[in-house]
């Protein structure tokens, strides 16, 4: 029913299926002695080489990671036991996650050759159960963009279409794992920024309920909307690293102990509902439709009950998110001023210049956007008829999506309007850009679970169409569960 990584497209450069496939898998091949860590990473590293015209990674730590993986295979030789519960995972990092040691700019001229003095507490996790770091990739600017055109480093191309988007913002973090040069890839997910990329380049993506991860180490763009996200290329490896990095953090209040347990619940009469206004939207591509309606007729086949529901806020998403995030990002991209952090002006020669030269330099266009936008959004003569009923609007919005969800197990919705467009499209058009949301940006007003499914190609340009399952918060295990029994089903 739900297909694995896809073919190869219009003879472009894409591995029809990554060498290993699972996390599983590569530690099978580890135990039986028919690789070595060293040689996987080697592996992934000429990879990385053979795609570089893609501009997926803005860095990579070659040496480190090949000497991390020789302590490994040494401490594995003398005793299995000692190695941790993610022995072979190679996993790359967003450039807005924290490692301490290593440099992190978000993509953007102001933090410039900043190195971080800590990690993640992700990140730190993730390494305390021997995960392996390749690199960092490229992301729109402070993760503000859909298409990954919106960063210092230059756009990353989508491998099954050079000539077109790999999404955004975590747009090299999706390129990484459909060229097979990780296992599975950090991302940051603030309106879909996870979901929409690994729809694009026919991967799995996923947004855990906000709480699950520890925030800190994320550079902030809206702090009542990020979550660490992953992408891989099955649901069982987001669940191996979702397991290890979940869980309370001292660092971040937000997060609660709501441990990943294992999940046994029937795979028949699951109840899914859709909303008709968003797959009959006049908005949404007939070709990404025809897969939605397919997928949903799979689902029904295999003994699921797949219902309409009204949903009559859909045309309230949009604007409530833009406002409350361009809000928040007002508020956090504030320190980033040229004196308290980030790149000053060399041109600056008093305190108004530094300020303004700084930041102007530092930023792109669409952060400076963003950050207009989210001032006069919270501004004394428009608080009241923008931010407040905004935030009014997202308690509606969840109480809504809450309210489905006690009568589902699942919410189904495409990931995208459109498959992924062409470079320069939608650059000059803001508005169209950011309509381009409209179906992820609902978990996370919310705050729920989400699980970008590849569900196929486009009948008329073969490019790989996505499929979005939301569930309750706190059911991420669930939604992991059921898509990885599906997957079952279908092979």
């Amino acid at each position: 029913m739900i297909p694995p990584h896809g073919p190869a497209i219009k003879g472009i450069y894409l591995c029809s299926m990554p060498k290993y496939t699972s996390l599983s898998d590569i530690q099978r091949t580890l135990h039986e002695g028919e690789t070595t860590c060293r040689a996987l990473v080697e592996y992934y590293l000429s990879q990385i080489e053979q795609t570089r015209h893609l501009n997926a990674y803005v860095e990579v730590w070659a040496e480190e990671a090949l000497e991390k993986a020789g302590e490994l295979d040494t401490r594995f030789k003398e005793n299995p036991d000692s190695v941790g519960r993610l022995f072979g995972a190679v996993i790359s990092l967003k450039d807005n996650i924290c490692y301490a040691g290593h440099q992190v700019t978000a993509a953007s001229k102001i933090l410039e050759g900043f190195t971080s003095l800590y990690s993640a507490t992700a990140v730190e996790r993730l390494l305390a159960e021997d995960a392996i770091i390749i690199g960092r990739t490229n992301c729109d600017q402070f993760g503000m963009g859909s298409s990954n055109e919106n960063s210092v480093y230059g756009p990353v191309r989508n491998a099954a279409d050079p000539e077109r988007v790999s999404g955004g913002s975590s747009g090299g973090a999706a390129v990484s794992v459909q060229t097979d040069t990780c296992l599975a890839a950090l991302g940051s997910d603030t309106g879909g920024s996870v979901r929409q990329p690994a729809a694009f380049c026919g991967i799995w993506g996923f947004k855990p309920t906000y709480g699950r991860i520890s925030r800190h180490g994320l550079i902030a763009y809206g702090s009542s909307f990020d979550q660490i996200g992953v992408m891989a290329n099955n649901p069982s490896d987001i669940a191996a690293l979702l397991d290890v990095m979940q869980g309370p953090d001292e660092f971040d209040s937000t997060t609660i102990q709501c441990p990943m347990s294992n999940v046994q619940f029937p795979i028949s009469n699951i109840r899914i509902g859709y909303f008709p206004e968003a797959i009959e939207n006049e908005g949404l591509d007939a070709g990404v439709r025809s897969v939605t309606w397919r997928f949903i007729e799979q689902l029904r086949a295999a003994g699921h009950v797949v219902a309409p529901i009204a949903f009559d806020l859909l045309d309230f998403i949009i604007p409530t998110y833009y406002i409350l995030t361009t809000a928040e990002a007002s508020s956090n991209l504030a320190r980033y001023d040229g004196i308290r952090y980030g790149r000053r002006s060399p041109r600056a020669t008093n305190l108004e210049e530094t300020y303004l030269l700084s930041r102007s330099e530092g930023f792109s266009e669409e952060v400076k956007r963003r950050i207009l936008l989210g001032t006069f959004v919270l501004s004394s003569g428009y608080y009241d008829a923008y931010y407040n009923k905004a935030q009014r609007a997202r308690a509606l919005i969840r109480k809504k999506t809450l309210g489905v969800l006690s009568g589902f197990d699942f919410i189904l919705m495409p990931v995208a309007p459109t498959t992924a467009w062409r470079f320069g499209e939608k650059s000059d058009d803001p508005v169209a850009m950011y309509l381009s949301d409209i179906y992820t940006v609902l978990a996370n007003l919310a705050g729920i679970p989400a699980l970008a499914v590849p569900a196929g190609h486009h009948p008329e340009n073969d490019l790989p169409v996505g499929i979005q399952l939301m569930a309750a918060p706190w059911e991420d295990a669930k939604l992991l569960e059921f898509a990885q029994q599906a997957l079952r089903l279908a092979d």
